[in-house]
């Protein structure tokens, strides 16, 4: 029985989606990553709580066929935010996340250089005693 929860995960594996703007940041590589650790002899692997696992997978399963979704249908693809589906990937891909990176690297850096401490002959100086 082993063996068969391990295919339906490798098949349920292929069938997920990857989103190529979230390298390794997204619900498809995480997916694959726990699938690989959970299943480390492949199909000789002894699985503690098959039922549990059973569960999970059944779980998982529905998402990936947008059970949900069609079940309580959005009248809107918005976000509380009002942004859109669209709008909100691009917020999220890797290009964006890089620049605001940098951004974060140079206001860390103003940060330092705003409340550094240097005295005239270029080292730190002391605060003030009182």
């Amino acid at each position: 029985m082993s063996a068969t929860r391990y295919r339906r995960f490798l098949k349920l594996c292929e069938e997920w989606p990857r989103d190529e703007t979230k390298k390794g940041r997204d619900l498809g590589t995480f997916l694959r990553q726990r699938v690989a650790s959970a299943f480390r002899e492949g199909e000789n692997t002894q699985i503690a709580d098959p039922e549990k696992c059973d569960q999970m997978y059944e779980s998982l399963a529905r998402i990936n066929g947008n059970v949900y979704r069609q079940r309580f249908p959005r009248v809107r693809d918005t976000s509380f935010t009002g942004i859109t589906t669209e709008e909100c990937r691009m917020l999220l891909s890797e290009s964006m996340q890089q620049s605001m990176d940098e951004e974060k690297k140079g206001l860390w850096k103003s940060l330092i250089n705003r409340f550094s401490f240097k005295s005239s002959e270029g080292g730190p100086e002391k605060a003030p005693e009182k």
